[in-house]
């Protein structure tokens, strides 16, 4: 007899439960699987053919090599299990890490910013566009201002073709284009059109100052005019007064100057007189090179670069130097109710940062605040609106707000030594100083070294404080650029990037790189360093 016939029927019974049960768990895990991977591939093959569509090839290979991984790691039922793990964590740090980083590293070599977004072709269009003369014989064209159902607020033009009669559709961006079901009222004005909504006359007046920026193409060229309505109810055909040459690739104005391709994304006439706006090109180490180069960008930079080193390693050593006094302090256990004088010390770290340092705004008022009215009995300092009493400012809402985190992780490392390290002291004779600076500070630096450097990364980029506070002025007067004393790298990459006197993003960009090189090698350097401190242990 066979070993499964001693086995009693309540054993083979269960045994073939307990199969069917891992076989009907098995197949609903591979049902689901198969589904969210049905969809997922599905979502991909529409994002291929969207980038197949606008020649993306790049994208292309990334969306099918992604694709294809995630099947290989994902279908096969027992295989490449730690990659099931590692994929998403994986991606997401290619998605919001690596591909931002490429991407600020690409724009730092373009002249990416206002006047230079587009392509070369959308130059050429704009510049047609933005140079225009009514046509003097011009023929009258039966027009209404309308927006597109479900497309938004964008006004389109609905025209009807004097000579042919067609109704025709297009707006800045669209050229005219063939437009259904028009209807007219009894005067001949325009009241409707298939997929549009005629606006009234109240919603026209509205918007006349976007009415009156219409200009929208006759066809894909720009020499052939532009329609403008004029009246509300009817539009004129205008031509630039821009001639552009596509095959010597000049435009010329109409007293004869010709303007060239300058080769650094613009047109140049040869008295440098240059045609806005231009087009987005890579100008290789043009934007690291003006750093240096440049006297409008050379002169803040150096003083913003120096004054950013003073600011991180001056708050460090402060935030630092207070916190471990008085973790040394409320560390004796001999002082009474230290449980309670801890938690008053990191009150300020409790508090929202960027509210804290509205309210020191306001105690630095020069006129009304607390610290001149009452703590100096009236001076008039000027805290915010003079360069080095704003530095001195800064410092000290910094340590206020600083000193609580380097009080809590001094007082962690400080109960973390062993008592052995004391009474050791005492058998030798050391005194309190002596052995505090010769043990216990050694035996804290292995813990609390890298979370200096870490704080020293995050006050290079404090642009929270140093915004909030004093936005970076008072600013500089030698200067085109919205740089101020108390700006520090990172404020100074907002302000020429996002900044309200136009937008640089390639500078911006080329800035960003430079923090980051300085702070990795920084970094990098000091994590050398604290190394000779893991053979203290």
């Amino acid at each position: 007899m066979t070993k499964e016939e001693f086995t009693p029927p309540a054993q083979r019974e269960e045994r073939v439960h307990r199969a069917q049960v891992r076989f009907s768990g098995g197949a609903w895990s591979w049902v689901i699987k198969i589904v969210l991977l049905g969809g997922f591939d599905a979502l991909m093959v529409l994002g291929l053919l969207a980038a197949v569509a606008k020649a993306s090839w790049v994208i292309v290979a990334v969306i099918a090599i992604g694709t294809l991984a995630v099947n290989l790691i994902y279908l096969p039922p027992n295989r490449e299990l730690p990659g099931k793990y590692l994929a998403p964590g994986v991606a997401f740090m290619l998605i919001f890490s690596v591909s931002v980083m490429l991407y600020t590293v690409y724009v730092g070599f373009t002249n990416y910013g206002d006047g230079h977004n587009g392509s070369k072709a959308d130059a050429v269009l704009a510049i047609q566009q933005n140079n225009q003369a009514r046509v003097p014989d011009s023929a009258t064209y039966k027009a209404a201002v309308a927006t597109k159902n479900g497309g938004g607020d964008d006004l389109w033009l609905i025209v009807v073709d004097p000579k042919t009669g067609q109704a025709r559709a297009g707006n800045n961006e669209t050229p005219l284009q063939d437009a259904s079901g028009v209807t007219t009222s009894s005067l001949g004005a325009i009241t409707g059109a298939d997929g549009y909504t005629v606006l009234d006359f109240a919603a026209v007046s509205a918007r006349s100052s976007e009415v009156s920026k219409l200009a929208v193409p006759l066809s894909d060229k720009g020499a052939d005019g532009f329609l403008h309505i004029t009246t509300g109810s009817q539009a004129y055909v205008y031509r630039s007064t821009m001639t552009y040459d596509e095959k010597a690739d000049t435009f010329t104005d109409t007293k004869g100057t010709v303007y060239r391709d300058s080769g650094q994304g613009s047109f140049v006439s040869s008295e440098g007189r240059t045609i806005q706006p231009g087009w987005k090109v890579n100008v290789g180490f043009s934007n690291f090179t003006a750093a240096i180069t440049n006297s409008q960008v050379r002169g803040p930079f150096l003083k913003v670069l120096v004054w950013t080193f003073v600011f991180a390693i001056g708050s460090v050593v402060s935030c630092f130097a207070l916190g471990l006094i008085l973790a040394l302090i409320f560390n004796d256990s001999r002082l009474r109710g230290r449980r309670w004088f801890r938690l008053v010390m990191i009150l300020p770290y409790a508090f929202p940062a960027t509210m804290m340092t509205m309210v020191w705004s306001g105690l630095f008022n020069q006129d009304f605040g607390f610290i001149n009215q009452v703590l100096l009995g009236g001076l008039q300092v000027p805290w915010l609106n003079d360069g080095t009493w704003a530095k001195v400012a800064i410092l000290v809402v910094n340590l206020w707000l600083g000193f609580p985190y380097q009080f809590l992780v001094a007082t962690g490392a400080l109960q973390s030594l062993p008592d052995d390290v004391n009474e050791a002291a005492e058998v030798d004779g050391a005194s309190g100083w002596s052995a505090f600076w010769y043990i216990k500070f050694p035996l804290l630096m292995v813990s609390l070294a890298p979370l200096l450097i870490s704080t020293f990364a995050f006050n290079f980029n404090n642009f929270n404080l140093i915004y909030m506070l004093t936005r970076g002025g008072p600013r500089f007067t030698d200067t085109s650029l919205d740089v101020g004393s108390t700006d520090i790298l990172i404020s100074m990459v907002y302000k020429v990037a996002f900044g309200d006197q136009g937008r640089q993003y390639g500078l911006g960009s080329a800035f960003a790189i430079l923090i980051f090189i300085i702070v990795g090698v920084i970094s990098w350097i000091g994590f050398r360093q604290t190394r000779a401190l893991e053979d203290i242990n």
